[in-house]
């Protein structure tokens, strides 16, 4: 205890100690949470280390730490502002990234994204958060127009750093905005922001071995930094108990042997101090779980070193009505024909976008989604499942509440035992998705799924919740079926033909030609090929429906959402290893979407338009988290 009061007199001001009342702004998440019993300061704190999400988040949060030693402390959180980058920039960024790590390793700016930092670290109790968010929210009102239409940007390198600094004049301006940043956080958040000081950069690369200069300036050298770009000015959090921790990832799960270890759970990160080690033996380290804030001992080839950035909060990842997200267009209603503010709102109050650059289009943006299919039977009951259900003349018999009443053309016709068709839940699951769609008012133009049954069914439901299942047809392609070499056996499932489909009742469109027949199909594909067949079938999908609709729907598999969507916002593909661990983390029903950027051929990653959904031992799933991870 005596330790935790003086760790309180070195982080906590006064202030924050002993003033705990406070105006709060935190609208319905925070009333809603109120009245379902838990105390105020659980609700702000859970409210804050999820972002204000939504109140789902907020309760996921506050239930996976109830054995928390910490949970009633008044821990304020630390917050950073920085302009973070969009669009064609971005994405030559990204690349840079991915190719400085595959090419030379991984070095101490792989930590955190690309971004410019615009002030030091600095704390904010959970009650002033939404004061913090308004506070940013005005001064980007404020400069409206102030900014030139370039941020100028120049490479410079040395023996351990490459970066793109950014020419004077105009750093002498997003100084002063971080200046009024600070004036206002202080008078309205009570908070001190301390505007960065020193040369205002893009950090490329630092504290990299010196043989590896040569290929990371060469590299660097290759981006072109007058592209357009979008400067969002965001801020995130972080726990500050882990400030100068170690952040590792959980690689495999692990249940304790002994009292003094720690649960290893597959998504969770692990903050260990280098100098908090004494009480671990050799392979053993000690360390706290960022989802349950538990410590203990735990094997330490279980982990591995992850981004520090991997478990910041973002403080504006949820949208609220009446602002927009994106170039100016008929949509916004604080905006006139021909004018193209220099500053301009884009979602949340906390995610700013400081529109330097760039010239673009009012022509309506089309969208597209990417959605994995539903709880599949072999996954839930076992791969001897078929056994469970089948009575002695071979007749299919439900065995559990679980299983469906009937499946097609049952009876030596279909090969289930490779192609597995989805559980009641999963039909339950892909129906509320469809359902919440509908409530968002959310329009699908076209559907295409993968031939697999757990795909089709899953399109079906999801029709049938929006009650589009008589207007829409399902296109079953066969390029979107997923890694074939993850097929058992020495061939592909036997699928279901689209007109067998449509007999049975499925609402299949038998006119549509594939662009990728089956017999085009491998088994034991290479990961490059599936990687250039998912996006090769989706720029065709695209292509294909541009004069016809704006939004199409893919139903297909767990990889697709990272397949399907990677390279189409200008992105390298990962290395397997790291697509793997990607693909591990995306539940049943896991949906992203990307939206057009303008007539460049360029898409980019959006928040979906329904809230996340959790199953069983399903994750939270997040896109932006899982996806955007490079």
């Amino acid at each position: 205890m005596a330790a935790r009061e003086d760790l309180y007199s070195q982080i906590l001001p006064r202030r924050l100690r002993h003033k705990r009342s406070g105006s709060v702004k935190c609208g319905s998440n925070l009333d809603m949470l109120l009245s379902m019993g838990f105390p105020r300061p659980r609700a702000l704190k859970a409210l804050a280390s999820t972002g204000g999400r939504n109140v789902q988040a907020a309760c996921d949060w506050l239930f996976s730490r109830v054995d928390d030693p910490f949970l009633d402390d008044p821990w304020p959180r630390e917050f950073v502002l920085y302009l973070r980058p969009s669009g064609p920039l971005q994405n030559q960024l990204s690349h840079f990234w991915q190719q400085s790590r595959d090419k030379c390793g991984k070095n101490k700016a792989h930590n955190i994204f690309p971004h410019i930092t615009l002030c030091q670290f600095f704390m904010c109790a959970d009650h002033k958060i939404e004061a913090l968010c308004e506070v940013l929210q005005t001064t980007v009102q404020q400069w409206r127009g102030r900014f030139p239409s370039l941020l100028p940007l120049e490479l410079y390198t040395s023996s351990n750093f490459i970066g793109l600094f950014v020419e004077e004049h105009v750093a002498d301006l997003l100084k002063q905005f971080a200046a009024d940043f600070g004036t206002e956080a202080a008078r309205k958040a009570e908070v001190h922001v301390e505007p960065h000081k020193k040369q205002l950069h893009v950090t490329l690369a630092y504290n990299f071995a010196s043989d590896h200069l040569a290929s990371l300036e060469k590299l660097a050298k290759g981006i072109e930094v007058k592209l357009g770009c979008d400067w969002l000015a965001v801020l995130f959090s972080r726990d500050i108990r882990f400030a100068n921790h170690e952040t590792l990832r959980v690689m495999y799960p692990y249940i304790p042997q002994n009292e003094d270890e720690l649960e290893l759970v597959m998504g969770d990160f692990v903050f260990m101090s280098p100098s908090g080690q004494s009480n671990a033996t050799e392979g053993w380290v000690y360390g706290t779980s960022l989802a349950s804030g538990l410590s203990g001992l735990l094997p330490e080839n279980y982990v591995g070193l992850a981004d520090e950035s991997d478990t910041w909060v973002f403080h504006g990842s949820s949208r609220e009505r009446g602002m927009f997200d994106g170039p100016v267009d008929s949509r916004h209603p604080d905006t006139s024909p021909g004018d193209t503010p220099a500053v301009s709102l884009i979602c949340h109050p906390v995610q700013q976008v400081l529109r330097i650059s760039g010239n673009h289009t009012r022509q309506p943006k089309r969208l597209f989604f990417v959605c994995r299919h539903g709880e599949r039977m072999d996954v839930v009951f076992g791969r001897h499942w078929l056994s469970l259900c089948s009575d002695s003349k071979g007749q299919y018999v439900r065995s559990n509440l679980n299983m469906p009443l009937t499946l097609p053309l049952w009876g030596g016709q279909r090969d289930y035992d490779m192609d597995a068709p989805v559980t009641v839940f999963g039909c339950m699951q892909a129906r509320l998705v469809g359902e919440a769609l509908s409530e968002g008012n959310t329009v699908i133009d076209f559907v295409y799924c993968s031939p697999a049954l757990r795909c089709v069914q899953t399109a079906q439901s999801i029709l049938k919740g929006m009650q589009q299942e008589s207007k829409l047809k399902i296109r079953v392609e066969p390029g979107l079926f997923e890694w074939t070499k993850w097929v058992s056996g020495s061939s592909l499932p036997a699928w279901i033909p689209p007109a067998d489909l449509a007999a049975t009742h499925f609402s299949v469109d038998t006119t549509y030609r594939p662009l990728i027949p089956i017999s085009k199909l491998t088994v034991s594909e290479s990961y490059e090929s599936y990687m250039s067949r998912s996006h090769q079938v989706t720029k065709e999908i695209l292509s294909d429906c541009k004069n016809s609709g704006n939004n199409v729907l893919i139903v297909a598999h767990a990889s697709s959402l990272e397949a399907c969507t990677r390279q189409l916002q200008g992105f390298v593909p990962r290395s397997a290893k790291d697509f793997i661990q990607v693909v591990r983390k995306i539940p049943y029903l896991g949906l992203c979407s990307c939206e057009e950027q303008g007539d460049s051929g360029q898409w980019q990653m959006v928040d979906p338009p329904i809230l996340p959904l959790t199953h069983g031992p399903n994750h939270i799933f997040d896109w932006r988290e899982t996806l955007l991870h490079v």
